[in-house]
């Protein structure tokens, strides 16, 4: 029985230091109508989108059934919507009081259907969207987001020199233990200079957030795990780095609650390591057609929309009643009695003509 209890108490102790060490998804700032309940129902990392998805009231292919979210009003939807991807760290200690759950399976994920979703129900509108990852060199910038973000620093290179200009986080932060002069903590400090500036251009720019439609902020930060790498997790630059982020996380957070009048959301996912690499498939003009026909060698059908069920019905008895809505028009019209009809067919009778 001791032998019993003693397993059962590790076996306790093991889950619990699971549970801490697990990924999180946060959410900083939410609207009143977006509810997220108090729990630690765990979410997969590729069920993220689609959570991102629903929190801005759009529909998604399959039920997320993950009870965290609860159903919101149908004409009410938040204005924007931002999530920021931390690599390097399980969690963060924020100064505020925080929805958090425990990510499972953090596979890479982009918001690229959500970005697709957006343009296309809001197309006359042209919404912001702003999709940055400094760690592969990219920033995808859409819509008015092209006038107003197009000085913001895109590659490694351009956002590190943007420390050394006016308005630098270098000169209202205290660094502590991290170095001006090391690359790394350059690298860490230049994305924390990201989260600022895009704050500053909302601010100077409002007129974006009085539009109907969603904006989207997808933002992926990769430098914490290149200090834990450099330092190692137990280090005094790592703590330093990583109060330092959550600070600004909270402060971004605010920032886009306030310019957005209380109708933004603002989610974290902080992800120690990725189980896979992000992929992105690609397809050269150049590439034969020869592969298309080994994909379909067998000559099957092409996979039916998610859709095509609900069209499918919707023209189908539209057609049906326009059919009967045509001969019962033309049944009556042949078989109509000029007698009962208007005083257009009465006033040609010869006698009233004579009267």
């Amino acid at each position: 029985c001791t032998h019993v209890l003693c397993l059962s108490q590790t076996a306790t102790f093991v889950c619990c230091a699971a549970g801490i060490a697990a990924d999180q998804l946060t959410v900083l700032q939410a609207p009143q109508y977006v509810t997220f309940r108090e729990g630690r129902w765990p979410i997969s990392g590729e069920k993220v989108p689609d959570l991102v998805a629903l929190t801005m009231g759009f529909s998604v292919q399959e039920d997320l059934g993950w009870p965290g979210l609860q159903v919101g009003p149908l004409f009410e939807r938040p204005r924007a919507t931002a999530l920021v991807v931390v690599r390097g760290v399980n969690s963060l200690e924020f100064s505020q009081s925080s929805m958090s759950y425990p990510l499972e399976h953090p596979v890479p994920f982009t918001l690229d259907s959500v970005s697709n979703t957006v343009h296309t129900l809001f197309v006359d509108d042209t919404p912001v969207v702003l999709q940055l990852a400094p760690s592969e060199e990219r920033l995808y910038m859409v819509g008015k987001a092209n006038a107003v973000f197009e000085d913001l620093p895109v590659t490694l290179q351009q956002i590190k020199g943007r420390l050394s200009q006016e308005g630098s986080v270098l000169n209202s932060m205290p660094l502590n233990s991290l170095s001006r002069s090391n690359e790394v903590d350059l690298l860490f400090l230049s994305e924390v200079q990201v989260l600022h500036d895009i704050a500053a251009l909302l601010l100077r720019h409002r007129h974006l957030a009085k539009d109907h439609s969603p904006d989207l902020y997808s933002l992926e930060f990769a430098g914490l795990e290149e200090i834990s790498r450099q330092y190692g997790m137990d280090s005094q630059q790592f703590q330093d780095a990583a109060k330092i982020l959550a600070e600004a996380l909270q402060k971004f957070a605010e920032d886009l609650s306030s310019i957005y009048s209380s109708n933004a959301v603002v989610e974290v996912v902080t992800v120690k390591t990725f189980e896979t690499a992000l992929t992105r498939k690609s397809r050269s003009i150049l590439q034969s057609r020869q592969s298309e026909n080994e994909d379909n060698k067998f000559n099957l059908a092409y996979k039916y929309d998610f859709d095509y069920a609900v069209i499918f019905n919707i023209v189908l008895w539209l057609m049906i009643g326009l059919v009967l809505a045509v001969i019962v028009i033309a049944y009556n019209l042949w078989n109509m009695d000029p007698g009962y009809d208007s005083i257009i067919y009465r006033m040609t009778n010869q006698k009233i003509r004579l009267d």
